[in-house]
């Protein structure tokens, strides 16, 4: 009988081995996230219209979707940038940000509010979102299989 971590003969009643690390770690939570996010929007927004009319609903969404967007330029950036370069991804990350927030504050100064924009609804919907979208992130990211060591080499190249 074998170790479940070991590769060879499975050990117990079902196939126990090596799995690997997750494919696509970044898509991977980035779909998760959007979905959580998505269903956080969907509440908010059907209260806001049950609450205060169409136009409270349309800024709880456009909070949302600013915050989804957000969120996920950095998760796509860290998807093609960590194929590439896994260690400067982080560096990424921070220019990302940076970029972002300055971007973000530019188009929001320069735009400013819709006449029809909701303040409290846009906020709700935003706060909302963030708070479902970093905790379904972190979910997801508990459940990655990242591989920190190599797979070991075969038995028959070892000793070669």
């Amino acid at each position: 009988m074998t170790s479940n971590a070991e590769p060879g003969p499975t050990s117990g009643s079902g196939p126990v081995g090596v799995s690997g690390p997750t494919k696509s770690l970044w898509l991977r939570l980035l779909a998760v996230s959007s979905v959580a996010g998505g269903g956080a929007l969907l509440l908010t927004s059907l209260a806001a219209l049950l609450l205060d009319g169409a136009a409270a609903a349309l800024s709880s969404i456009f909070g949302g979707l600013l915050v989804m967007l957000f969120f996920a330029v950095s998760l796509l950036v860290g998807h093609f940038v960590g194929r590439s370069n896994p260690s400067g991804a982080i560096g990424m990350f921070v220019a990302t940000y940076f970029i972002k927030v300055v971007g973000f504050a530019v188009v929001l100064l320069v735009l400013g509010a819709p006449a029809w924009l909701n303040s409290r609804w846009f906020v709700i919907g935003a706060v909302a979102t963030v708070v479902v979208w970093q905790a379904a992130e972190l979910y997801a990211f508990s459940r990655a299989r990242l591989q920190i060591y190599n797979d070991p080499e075969a038995e028959d190249t070892r000793n070669a």
